[in-house]
């Protein structure tokens, strides 16, 4: 279970989160929606410690992250698996080497018999063949690329997953495929993830709880039907698609 209780964290003199709370359960997906720039990624980033909080507290399984040692976090991460927005693939190694980095445990990664294998099952847990094996990112489309990500981070069979924007700048058929992948992950290797995206199609097709960031702060959270029907005019606009500005005013009648 992650458990982030008033988390507070400033760029210089930018407020980027202002008392987050906000908890995932064993076992399912939460996604986080919110604009471009509101902290879902930074927030993000302090559940594996990749940023350390100003204030507040993130737990994983019980483990307070920014009070754990360096060998200590680097157990922890080993047990999440991050998905970066544009893949984050190396170009300088094939398909199969990037895989084999997500293998954090030494003997594990010197045994080439047991990576034969485990990027293998990796590739066809993202629907991709053998032969993807041995090309390199530049001769992988982009959602190639980041179903390459996606093995990546669960060739230890992490507990968590987290997903950064996913399916950012995917036509509408590779973006279903992605979605397949995330339940996948999921469903046959009992993940715990997390899924920021602004894609409302995505999140609805694979959340079982939606948390909506705003102004530093989680403002709603509830199954994707609570979201879908909620009236809240923050949650309205975005997940419609819908300038603030656009509202009616005070004694103003709305559009048809």
């Amino acid at each position: 279970m992650i458990e982030i209780t008033g988390l507070c964290k400033r760029f210089g003199e930018q407020l980027v989160l202002n008392g987050v709370d906000f908890d995932v359960r064993e076992g399912e997906t939460v996604a986080l929606l919110g604009p471009s720039g509101c902290g879902k990624s930074v927030l993000l980033k302090h559940i594996n410690g990749l940023i350390r909080p100003d204030a507040g507290e993130v737990l994983v399984d019980g483990l307070e992250v920014t009070k754990l040692t360096r060998k200590e976090l680097t157990t922890l991460r080993t047990r999440i698996g991050y998905v970066f927005q544009n893949g984050a693939l190396f170009d300088s190694m094939n398909t199969f080497e990037n895989i084999r980095l997500g293998l954090s445990d030494e003997s594990q990664y010197k045994d080439q018999a047991f990576c034969q294998a485990r990027v293998a099952e990796c590739l066809r847990l993202v629907n991709l063949t053998p032969d993807t094996a041995l090309k390199y990112p530049a001769q992988l489309s982009g959602g190639m690329r980041k179903r390459v990500g996606i093995a990546r981070a669960i060739a230890l069979r992490p507990d968590y997953i987290l997903f950064d924007e996913p399916t950012t700048g995917l036509d509408p058929i590779t973006t279903a495929t992605m979605d397949a992948m995330m339940l996948r992950a999921r469903n046959e290797l009992g993940a715990t993830s997390v899924l920021v995206s602004h894609d409302m199609r995505s999140v609805f097709a694979v959340a079982d709880r939606v948390a909506m960031l705003h102004e530093g702060r989680i403002r709603l959270v509830g199954t994707v039907a609570e979201i879908q029907a909620s009236q809240d005019p923050v949650v309205r606009d975005f997940i419609e698609g819908r300038p603030a500005a656009s509202r009616p005013g005070p004694g103003e009648r709305g559009g048809p």
